[in-house]
């Protein structure tokens, strides 16, 4: 039996909220969970959530030391079974082994490499260019009504343009596209059912299926032509490997960029001080992007299953259970942040988890920092005053962080 990490000494065992359901995506919606995670890191950093509802339990990791073992240690803690809570819960990824984000071990390798040389620096110049002059071009149109939804009229449209761009979807079909990803993840409603999303997640795959087989008979110099002409290990990607890529690369290129857009400029909002720094030139422009990576967290959490008995932290963790591992906690422990309670855009170092860690490491990290850096960038430059007007709702989600709306009003410098 693998042993991570030693036991913690727990005297008292923490009381929690009666009937605490961590898969709730209201619970995440509607409360400040700050203190629960820090009680969990401190006294239960190894918490096993009981079965309910006919659903099975599943142990909460929330130590930043932990979840990054958890990460690193990816032939025990596996992706193959699904790597967010409501798939683990329902049985498993019917994606799993074909899907990047959902395979392990050596078919992983291929999937990745058959994917890299389309994220590297060189490779990405083109949408580089494109996000900077569309981001520009947003945000002077924005400034020049006076106000504005951010999250609707510029956040939703720059990540959602990049990798639109990387994969060479027609304008016209992007409007919809972007829709279906907000309702595939989360939803604006907190009496939402999981129809929407199954019919959302289904129609995406729809879609691409059709791009991808126009791609093999005329392939451009986009992702979906790479991913088809590609031969990871001499062998041709199949049409299911293609189209599950696809749809993991439009949800994740584009909803977690966006939620940290908006949630980075709520944090600006809230922190006028460092409004005035970023304003100012007094904090770079790369340790304010990790900061609002770390801040808002939009991944709560990610998913594995134990493929062998292993203890962790003195907690021991059967194979097959569902293990959750919360970024939001690791991104907020006093164990590696010096007080991680405060939103610092000069923070170094920052050893956030927001892009994964070990094998799994987002593949569109660079891009992603390209795109909030960029935003960062305008907002110092173009921006002078910037007013919330209104309040934005939450997404219902147990897997994304942050707000579906941020009505602003706002003024150039």
């Amino acid at each position: 039996m693998t042993v991570l990490h030693p036991p913690v000494r727990v005297d008292v065992p923490p009381r929690l909220p009666a009937g605490l359901d961590l898969s709730d995506p209201v619970l995440h919606a509607e409360q400040d969970l700050t203190e629960l995670w820090r009680t969990l890191r401190d006294r239960d950093p190894v918490h096993w959530q009981p079965p309910r509802d006919g659903r099975p339990g599943f142990w909460v990791v929330t130590r930043h030391e932990d979840v990054s073992a958890v990460y690193r240690a990816s032939e025990t803690f596996r992706s193959d079974r699904g790597n967010v809570l409501d798939t683990l819960l329902a049985g498993g990824d019917s994606a799993g082994g074909s899907m990047l984000a959902v395979t392990d071990g050596p078919r992983h390798t291929r999937l990745r490499t058959a994917l890299m040389k389309s994220f590297s620096p060189r490779a990405l110049e083109g949408v580089v260019r494109s996000v900077r002059t569309a981001t520009l071009a947003l945000l002077e149109e924005a400034l020049e009504r006076g106000a504005c939804d951010f999250a609707r009229d510029v956040a939703a449209r720059i990540p959602l343009r990049a990798i639109c761009d990387l994969m060479d979807v027609p304008e016209a079909d992007r409007d919809e596209l972007l829709a279906l990803t907000s309702a595939a993840l989360g939803s604006e409603n907190a009496d939402a059912g999981p129809e929407e999303a199954w019919l959302a997640r289904n129609d995406i795959l729809l879609y691409f299926a059709e791009l991808a087989a126009r791609r093999r008979d005329a392939p451009g110099d986009d992702v979906i032509s790479a991913l088809a002409r590609s031969r990871p290990g001499g062998e041709p990607l199949t049409d299911e490997e293609i189209v599950l890529n696809c749809y993991s690369l439009i949800l994740g290129g584009d909803e977690t960029t966006r939620l940290s857009m908006i949630g980075g400029v709520r944090a600006l909002l809230a922190h006028p001080g460092q409004w005035r720094l970023l304003r100012a030139g007094e904090v770079s422009t790369r340790s304010a992007v990790e900061e609002v990576l770390r801040w808002t967290s939009p991944a709560l959490h990610a998913g594995r299953t134990a493929a062998a008995d292993v203890v962790l932290r003195g907690r021991a963790v059967a194979a097959g259970d569902v293990v959750t591992v919360w970024n939001v906690s690791a991104n907020h422990d006093e164990r590696v942040f010096d007080r991680p309670d405060r939103f610092d855009l000069a923070r170094t170092p920052n050893r956030h988890v927001s892009f994964a860690y070990g094998s799994h490491f987002c593949l569109g990290a660079y891009l992603a920092r390209v795109e909030i850096g960029t935003l960062l960038d305008g907002l110092r430059t173009l921006v002078g005053t910037m007013e919330e007007t209104g309040p934005g709702g939450p997404v219902y989600s147990n897997f994304l962080s942050g707000r579906v709306s941020l009505p602003l009003s706002w003024s150039r410098a």
